[in-house]
């Protein structure tokens, strides 16, 4: 593992455990990769309140010249890392959580969820691809929720649910074209994060989560996640794995690592779930 492009949200920062690109690019560190971490907005600033910035074609043109950029100073490309995703920032998300899909508004959901998560997904991979294809070798991670598969429980909203069902198709198709050049593509589902605007939203800290009982039932930090990447990118036989949606808890217990306070949170399940 050497070489990494990590796709943040555009309020990523790179310092305590402030969202799931930070806690990717420290596990990713730690291992001894060379991790650009890009997003939309740098040290000091606010991130977009329309979760997006620049008009399509700008975003396209900077996309590309992070790839390049990369080839260039590198030579090559081993692990690209999915996190962009705008959708829980949204005020209305919770709620309108549970409300028929008919009685909410359409045009923020579609914009902050598939605009800034599920379309960065799919032209960054796109881009990583096309240099993981010419080296035969490389590791592709999006960053979902679920199992996978039209069986997966409803997750309480038509546009949520959509989104993340468009991130694991992302990593199956990816997974089928990419398979025959070595190239292994996959959906990461990790559980309840402590990240930045969860502890938040929760009125607590990452010295007082254990006081909040939501928290306290299984939540992880964001380096979990970051650890699981780390495994999968240090797997010889990772292609095994390709087209996959797989949960971080499970890949703790296959691989042997642990949560940064040597826990093995267990897999999120939604409420009412089995």
């Amino acid at each position: 593992m050497e070489n990494v492009a990590v796709r943040a949200p555009a309020h990523a920062k790179l310092a305590g455990h402030r969202n799931v690109c930070a806690g990717v690019a420290r596990a990713l560190g730690s291992a001894g990769a060379t991790v650009y971490v890009t997003g939309r907005s740098v040290r000091g600033g606010a991130p977009p309140a329309d979760g997006a910035a620049g008009t399509v074609q700008d975003t396209a043109d900077e996309v590309a010249a992070l790839f390049s950029r990369v080839q260039r100073e590198q030579g090559r490309l081993d692990v690209l890392v999915n996190a962009a995703w705008g959708g829980n920032e949204l005020p209305r998300l919770q709620a309108d959580w549970g409300t028929p899909s008919w009685e909410v508004e359409a045009a923020a959901y579609w914009d902050s969820m598939f605009v800034a998560g599920v379309r960065a997904a799919l032209v960054a991979s796109q881009h990583a691809a096309r240099l993981m294809a010419a080296q035969g070798s490389g590791l592709i991670v999006s960053v979902s929720f679920g199992a996978g598969g039209g069986s997966s429980p409803y997750l309480g909203n038509l546009y949520y649910d959509l989104a993340k069902a468009s991130l694991n198709r992302l990593a199956f198709c990816l997974g089928e074209e990419l398979r025959p050049m070595g190239v292994a593509s996959v959906a990461l589902s990790p559980g309840h994060m402590r990240t930045e605007r969860v502890l938040q939203a929760y009125k607590t800290d990452e010295q007082h989560w254990r006081e909040v009982p939501e928290l306290a039932a299984g939540s992880e930090t964001p380096e979990y996640l970051g650890r699981a990447v780390a495994a999968l990118a240090g797997d010889a036989a990772v292609l095994r794995h390709s087209g996959q949606v797989l949960l971080v808890a499970e890949l703790a217990r296959q691989y042997g690592f642990t949560d940064v306070d040597g826990s093995i949170p267990p897999p999120f399940q939604l409420p009412g779930a089995e």
